[in-house]
């Protein structure tokens, strides 16, 4: 029998890594447990139904004779299981200092004092001895600079090292050919950049407040506090919820994506509610909150740029190449030898009151593909073999041979498409550029907290509006609106054919000039407050794709025309060419039958 010890959801995702590793072998029984050790047990029985495993509350599994146990944490009375023991880590490695109790059931919240400078989780005797002898009989490893800290820290425990590499990262890996896939599920199109933003768990988190915590200002040194707080000197508060309405507010709609990773330990220790109402603003502003049991890994290899902190998301990120800028960086809770560590000596660092565009800019354009290189070499000593390292090691615990097959873990599944949605107030500037066909610049910025201004240098065509969602939270800005949109299918029986709902909308909001019915991506029907009824299309990538721009964009620059005196004749003749950044979209507009 093989038991998977689980002590919260971020655990468990890693031990879903290597489930797999079991498939089809008749001999094994899977069986599961929880160890109650972590307070961050919401969660962890919704996963574990989801599994299908039998589950055996923990005192029972604790009397239960196994032939091999794995974990991906340490903590709870690991030292009581009932057969070998193997723990790998739950995320890029070891990296952070943690304090254990003294309690005996190393458990590591349970408010006890901690040392005056805490063990690095994982490598140190603290964590992986109990009365001086290895708790693991298998301590898995994904890189020898992980063994060499182990040694040096613990040489009780360098015996039980395995070296299997990493099997989150190896199914990334073997990912990053759909690149374009994960891109277009997320509604990514093309010439915008996808900005990723990742937050670990903890007080010194992208997420968190920054201060430290209490355990910290009793038992930490002056100096440490200071090189705390030196990380964020421009910032104070919660960083990362005051972070995404100025990216949203600062970043153009169309020249941008934005997407959000934050640690299972955010999402279940506040609850998923909690944070969706926390991070509303964000959201209806065209942010995509990613599940952080699904899809997490696709969206890091779709992204252009991740914003994060010290956690393994952000590591990872660098490791493949990605430019990482830093907007939290807890150096005194990491081992100062670990990558991660090193990551926050060579990563640039976001200055709070900046420009975050320019400064999300300057991190892409100075980027060079081999400035993480060394890193991504500790990321694991041997990429795409951890399914046959881990199954050997895992097997000869069991001692029965190996199945004949090949070790393989579970590919990254092609997510469900979720393009941005936002219900938020659009403040829209437009610029005339051509008339021959008509040529049309488009900025859009989501709820902005000021009135955002054209580029330099302006012109008489230089313009501006208001789009508004029919189901915008804060009704009274319909009245104000110019443009009302609404998404749904063509054939919607709640709302009516595009011709009547749009004619609908004009005749409630006396003041709208154009209503937008967007059936789809890249396509969308408006009325004119003249009646005039069209259809936008945008046109097809060159592989026969549909446009995945927001068809609102396409809205607006018509809307921006015919403000400007124009004629609709003009517009549908030829259609128009929509401008948003260094993108050009020639956009159909042919007049409803």
């Amino acid at each position: 029998m093989v038991l998977f010890v689980v002590h919260n959801v971020t655990s468990a995702t890693r031990l879903l890594d290597v489930l797999p590793l079991f498939r089809d072998d008749l001999r094994v029984q899977m069986l599961a447990t929880c160890t109650g050790s972590s307070p961050f047990l919401a969660g962890v029985p919704e996963l574990l139904a989801a599994a299908g495993l039998p589950v055996l509350p923990w005192e029972q599994a604790k009397a239960t004779p196994v032939d091999l146990a794995v974990s991906a944490s340490y903590g709870g009375e690991l030292e009581l299981l009932q057969g070998k023991l193997a723990v790998l880590s739950h995320g890029v490695g070891y990296n952070k200092r943690l304090s254990t109790p003294d309690t005996g059931h190393r458990t590591p919240d349970t408010g006890h004092r901690p040392p005056p400078r805490p063990p690095v989780f994982g490598l140190s005797p603290e964590w992986s001895l109990h009365n001086g002898r290895p708790i693991a009989s298998a301590t898995v490893l994904s890189h020898p600079e992980q063994l060499a800290r182990l040694t040096e820290a613990c040489p009780e425990a360098a015996p039980t090292a395995v070296l299997a590499g990493d099997p989150c990262y190896d199914r990334v890996l073997d990912a990053l050919p759909l690149r374009d896939r994960f891109r277009r599920a997320l509604g990514v199109a093309p010439g915008q950049r996808l900005i990723l933003v990742n937050s670990t768990w903890a007080p010194r988190s992208l997420f968190g407040d920054g201060e430290e915590d209490r355990a910290d200002r009793q038992d930490r040194t002056g100096e440490e506090h200071r090189t705390a707080r030196e990380d964020h000197p421009d910032d104070g508060g919660d960083l990362l919820p005051s972070l995404l309405p100025r990216l949203a507010a600062e970043l153009p709609a169309d020249e941008y994506r934005t997407v959000a990773v934050l640690h299972p330990n955010i999402w279940y220790g506040h609850g998923p509610g909690q944070v969706r109402a926390w991070l509303d603003r964000a959201r209806r502003a065209g942010l995509t909150l990613i599940s952080p049991l699904d899809g997490w890994r696709q969206a890091l290899i779709a992204a252009d740029c991740v914003l994060g902190d010290h956690g393994s998301v952000t590591f990872y990120a660098a490791a493949l190449g990605t430019p990482v800028l830093l907007g939290a960086f807890a150096d005194a809770d990491l081992d100062p030898d670990s990558p991660v560590a090193a990551l926050g000596r060579t990563a640039p660092r976001l200055r709070g009151h900046g420009d975050l565009r320019a400064q999300l800019e300057n991190a892409m354009t100075r980027h060079h593909p081999d400035c993480y290189a060394e890193l991504a070499s500790q990321t694991t000593s041997d990429p795409g073999e951890s399914a046959t390292l881990l199954r050997r090691a895992f097997y000869r615990l069991i001692g029965i041979p190996e199945p004949a097959g090949p070790a393989l873990l579970d590919r990254l599944p092609l997510p469900p498409y979720e393009p941005a949605e936002r219900t938020a107030p659009l403040r829209v500037l437009t610029r005339l550029l051509g008339a021959g066909p008509p040529e049309i610049a488009v900025t859009r910025y989501a709820d902005p907290a000021h009135e955002p201004v054209h580029a330099a240098p302006e012109t008489e065509t230089d313009a501006a509006h208001t789009v508004v969602h029919e189901d915008a939270q804060d009704t009274d800005r319909l009245r104000l609106a110019d443009v009302v949109v609404r998404y749904a299918p063509r054939d919607d029986p709640r709302l009516g054919p595009p011709a009547a709902w749009t004619a609908e909308v004009l005749g409630r909001h006396p003041h709208c000039a154009l209503a937008v019915y967007a059936t789809g991506p890249g396509r969308c029907t408006a009325r004119t407050r003249d009646g005039d009824l069209v259809h936008l299309t945008g046109a097809p990538d060159p592989m026969g794709r549909p446009d995945p721009t927001d068809p609102a964009a396409y809205a607006s620059a018509l809307h921006a025309w015919l403000s400007g005196g124009k004629s609709l004749d003009e517009a549908t003749a030829a259609g128009i060419v929509v401008v948003t950044g260094n993108a050009r979209r020639r956009v159909a507009v042919e007049r409803a039958e």
